[in-house]
């Protein structure tokens, strides 16, 4: 298969995962005999840095003449402490977003059986937990009018959605239920919001396509609860754009950290795949930051063009990173000297030797070569 893929490193540690996750897929490429192309562009702080602007009109070429987009984080602590600032860089993903109408955000979370004790959840509550997000992404409160009065002492964001733009996403989520366990949860505000009754309405009614599957309604406030007493009880969520945001980044708790989590953002001609942790500043060119949520978007990003069998062995390759410990120090209390890159050597590796990289541990740890 040949793949465009369009590159966005972005800010902090972005272009440190960001590397891994093309390392891997380059390392892909190469074993199943597929053409993988990248092409790089400037998003985020980076951007206006260069260019005065969060997402460059080159940039957002790029993406619309490529096939998918790998995505790596932004932010900078001198937009982030300065609320004035009219220019920011989440400016830039926002508008890419909504440019490619990138509309479900589709978050896996999964507790690893190696990682059981990096969580501060109990053992006993996570274990077996596997769930999948769908976050609407392009309406919502984050795109809805917003208004400052004129003394600045009074402003509102505007929560506005369309039975379209709910249908869409609930049919996405839906489809995967019925791949998984057959359960769908809606997670609203129905009590309170007349947004969250439409949502709630339009849901049911598509229900009737989808008999094999079970929906039940949660609200939001109680399944922020139930996530962390009991997330086994979770197969899919289906849920509006802040709720998603916040639940699943909430969600990062069971897996250990936020750097496992990886995400998908897929519209009806565009998809782009991004790990869901930020630009971790303080970690830039450190060498301390976790690239496996990056990695695993990339897996995503096969999974997404059905190479399932590749998909499959990059997954293999960070569960055997995580039981060797062969991870950063997030994760790893038992040796000192492994690396953002060096994780993505040793998975890189495991798809070019899977029945040889045990050996190579020593390798990786010692710090030299992985290659055979």
């Amino acid at each position: 298969m040949k793949l465009n893929i369009a590159v966005l490193p972005g800010d902090g540690v972005g272009p440190e995962v960001t590397a891994e996750a093309v390392k891997v897929l380059k390392a892909v490429a190469m074993e199943f005999d597929h053409i993988f192309t990248f092409q790089e562009g400037l998003v985020g702080a980076a951007a206006i840095n260069k260019t005065g602007n969060p997402l460059p009109e080159e940039t957002l070429n790029i993406c619309e003449s490529t096939d998918a987009l790998l995505f790596g984080a932004i932010g900078s602590p001198k937009y982030d402490n300065n609320p004035e600032s009219k220019v920011r860089p989440e400016q830039g993903l926002l508008r890419l977003r909504k440019s490619l109408d990138l509309y479900a955000n589709i978050r896996p979370v999964k507790a690893y059986e190696s990682l059981t004790s990096k969580s501060p959840l109990k053992r006993d509550v996570i274990a077996g937990t596997d769930i999948y997000i769908y976050r609407e992404l392009t309406s919502g409160i984050y795109f809805g009018k917003k208004q400052l009065s004129n003394d600045g002492n009074v402003a509102s964001d505007l929560c506005q959605y369309s039975r379209d733009e709910i249908e869409r996403i609930a049919h996405l989520a839906f489809r995967a239920a019925q791949t998984r366990k057959r359960k769908l949860t809606l997670v609203d505000k129905a009590n309170v919001l007349e947004s969250s009754r439409l949502w709630r309405k339009v849901v049911k009614e598509l229900a009737s396509q989808y008999a094999d599957v079970t929906l039940d309604f949660m609200f939001i406030d109680n399944a922020a609860m139930q996530l962390v007493l009991n997330p086994k009880q979770f197969d899919v969520i289906l849920t509006e754009n802040m709720f998603g945001d916040i639940i699943s980044d909430e969600a990062s708790v069971i897996a250990g950290s936020i750097g496992l989590l990886a995400s998908g953002s897929i519209g009806d001609k565009y998809a782009m795949f991004e790990p869901i942790h930020g630009a971790y500043t303080n970690a830039t060119d450190k060498g301390i930051a976790n690239p496996i949520a990056s990695i695993l978007s990339a897996a995503m990003l096969l999974d997404h063009f059905g190479l399932f069998e590749e998909a499959a062995l990059v997954k293999e390759g960070v569960d055997k990173s995580l039981s060797l410990h062969i991870t950063t120090p997030d994760l790893n209390t038992k040796y000192d000297n492994i690396s953002t890159s060096k994780v993505g050597d040793f998975i890189e590796d495991f798809i070019k030797n899977p029945e040889e990289t045990n050996l190579n541990f020593t390798n990786i740890h010692l710090g030299q070569s992985t290659i055979i």
